[in-house]
């Protein structure tokens, strides 16, 4: 199975850091970074493109809500004219410091509530689409697997991954199961491998009471703000491929899928 392996990365800001991506750069396929609003600064944004871009890694912007202080996890209320506004405006300025480190961006991948919402909210899901769409209709949206998001993305001809979390739990419907609740994040290295194996053994997502929600699976992320994070993708890494997997960019699954 062809197949990309994700982190969200440069999720530092000023003197405060968050996670290893130094680490977690040899690890992954694709990188998703902070554009400032949730995490991230300008100094961050950029030194994190140049690593990546320096490591081969191929960049994507995570744009999220302007909520720095809540790490872009709380739910915010924004029109749809707004919430393009702030994507397209995240997507610049990132696409900027790409530009000047001599890379590019190859896909868009929303971050926390912006993200989480945009899977049931359709009118959110089509916000985002469609500034992703303004900027560049080639730019991929990686969006949750069996999500509004993904639907809207392909309802505009967007080349769409779809991504499943090696360390989160699924509901019934196929969203992720809140952070509030006991054992929505998956801690342990070993349990996020075996989470994803039965995954993509089953072909599908596995709520955490057992129900099976159909989707293909483009892409696995594993949360570099996570302390296990540069763990979990070392075994990760290392399970799919002595289990046969190929893994590679999301332009090159994005486009084997689509073929």
């Amino acid at each position: 199975m062809l197949i990309n392996l994700n982190a969200d990365l440069g999720e530092s800001f000023g003197p405060w850091r968050m996670g290893d991506d130094a680490a977690l750069l040899p690890l992954i396929d694709s990188a998703s970074i902070a554009c400032g609003f949730h995490a991230g600064d300008p100094e961050v944004m950029r030194a994190t493109l140049r690593r990546a871009v320096a490591a081969g890694v191929e960049t994507g912007a995570h744009p999220s809500y302007p909520d720095l202080q809540g790490f872009g996890r709380r739910a915010m209320r924004f029109a749809p004219h707004e919430v393009e506004a702030l994507v397209i405006y995240q997507l610049g300025a990132l696409s900027a410091f790409a530009a000047a480190e001599g890379g590019s961006l190859s896909h868009v991948k929303p971050h926390g509530a912006l993200s989480n919402e945009a899977c049931a909210d359709v009118a959110l899901a089509t916000a985002i689409a469609q500034a992703i769409h303004a900027v560049d209709p080639q730019l991929i949206l990686l969006a949750p697997a069996a999500s509004a998001l993904a639907d809207a993305g392909r309802h505009l001809g967007l080349p769409v991954a779809l991504e499943v979390f090696a360390d989160r739990r699924y509901l019934a419907d196929g969203r992720l199961q809140p952070r509030s609740e006991p054992g929505a994040v998956i801690h342990d290295p070993d349990d996020c491998v075996r989470h994803v194996e039965a995954m993509l053994d089953a072909g599908c997502l596995l709520s955490h009471d057992g129900r099976r929600i159909p989707s293909e699976i483009h892409s696995i992320c594993v949360h570099g703000d996570g302390p296990s994070a540069v763990a979990t993708a070392v075994r990760l890494r290392q399970r799919l491929v002595s289990g046969g997997h190929r893994l590679a960019g999301l332009r090159i699954v994005t486009g084997a899928a689509a073929g």
